[in-house]
């Protein structure tokens, strides 16, 4: 539950760099605007397509992360994930960018934009879901921390949850942005903005001292290595 809970704060306290980063596409949603019920509907149908697509993020790399685990490398598995998180915040962007898995892998965000802009010509519900879920699909550092954190709870089934969990603390930000359009203050969204690092620099080294085993409840819990069990060994 605790983990969970981890997830919703994530989510909820980086929200406001998600208003930041998303709310343009937000603002400009193809919504019905004759009465607040259908402002909402449309709103949270958007919102549901872009947690479907951070859920389906959790349950890929939970996959992974569960292949680990079985391997019997989980705490290594969170010291690592928390340390790339850490020197991908602390590093210049000039260092980062050297490294071109980063920008291959989104090589495809020209096409994503396009897509996004074809379907806000349209209006319908079935758009709105798709928007959301393009939108899920933008490289945003935030869900990376999130997926680290789905990865490293080594299941595919909490991964996904983990990452539900994430989508779910953004949702009143990003509902309340599609609702009240520009009324949000900048100034108050830079300051939020500001923030955002020193959480995500404290949620790395919560996975680096969750892999150190030093039995701290909630913080650092004990690790059970994963064996693989042999059944002919155990009738012997």
């Amino acid at each position: 539950m605790s983990v969970f809970l981890t997830a919703l704060a994530l989510g909820f306290l980086g929200s406001f760099h998600c208003v930041g980063m998303c709310g343009p596409i937000a603002l400009a949603l193809p919504l019905n605007r004759e009465s607040l019920l259908s402002k909402i509907t449309g709103a949270l149908i958007y919102n549901s397509g872009r947690i479907f697509t951070y859920s389906l993020f959790g349950a890929l790399f939970g996959l992974l992360g569960q292949s680990i685990v079985i391997a019997g490398y989980q705490q290594a598995l969170s010291i690592t994930l928390g340390t790339v998180v850490l020197l991908m915040l602390l590093l210049p962007n000039k260092i980062v960018n050297k490294f071109k898995v980063f920008t291959s892998a989104f090589s495809y965000i020209g096409s994503v934009k396009q897509k996004l802009k074809n379907l806000f010509k349209k209006n319908s519900l079935t758009s709105l879901f798709l928007i959301g879920t393009l939108n899920g699909l933008l490289p945003c550092g935030l869900v990376y921390l999130g997926i680290a954190g789905a990865a490293a709870s080594g299941n595919i089934i909490q991964g996904s949850l983990f990452m539900a969990a994430f989508g779910l603390g953004t949702l009143p930000a990003m509902l309340t942005t599609a609702l009240i359009s520009n009324s949000i203050n900048i100034n108050f969204r830079k300051k939020i903005n500001k923030a955002v690092p020193v959480f995500i620099a404290a949620m790395a080294l919560l996975l680096i001292l969750r892999g150190l085993n030093l039995g701290i409840p909630y913080v650092s819990p004990e690790m059970s290595a994963v064996r693989p069990v042999c059944s002919k060994c155990c009738h012997k």
